[in-house]
This record gives structure tokens, C-alpha cells and sequence, in this order.
């Protein structure tokens, strides 16, 4: 996986692809903080084309969710919307 591809023009697939193998590549351990973060500020990016929101409020983390089977890691975000664009 390229990090460098991810500053650049991309298609939104490949972004897509790009941070679900980051979560898939730490199900072992915990995500580095920088890159959750760098994750954090892409999604808001992308986001704020589409709604207001408080960042100050934001809350985006990763966590595990078990079920029977297996035990994956889960990307959560609580992003309360203040208005729609």
C-alpha cells in the first residue's frame, strides 16, 4: 500500500480500499494514532463537502466487535450534524 498515493488525485474506490487494508493490516494490534488521525481528517474533509458539523465534537475511533465467529476491528465515528449543505 502506497501512503504517498493517498495525498494525491484518486479515485474514491481506491481511498476506500486504501483505509479498509489499513484496518485489515492492524487486526492484530492497535492502529498507529498518526495514521488514525490522518485517517480522522480525510473522512471530515470528505464530509464537510456534505454537511456542517462541530470538529470539536467529533469523536472517531477504533475498537473491536466481536460476534460468534471472530473478533474485527470496527472504525466508529459519532459526527453530530449541525446542517445539511
Amino acid at each position: 500500500m502506497d501512503f504517498m498515493k493517498m495525498f494525491g488525485r484518486q479515485k474514491s474506490k481506491d481511498v476506500a480500499k486504501d483505509r479498509l487494508k489499513l484496518i485489515l493490516i492492524n487486526d492484530k494490534g492497535d492502529l498507529p494514532k498518526d495514521v488514525l488521525e490522518k485517517m480522522k481528517n480525510e473522512i471530515l474533509l470528505v464530509i464537510s463537502k456534505y454537511v456542517e458539523f462541530d470538529s470539536d465534537d467529533v469523536e472517531i475511533s477504533l475498537s473491536r466487535m466481536d460476534s460468534e465467529q471472530e473478533s474485527s476491528p470496527a472504525l466508529v465515528a459519532n459526527i453530530p450534524i449541525k446542517h445539511l449543505r
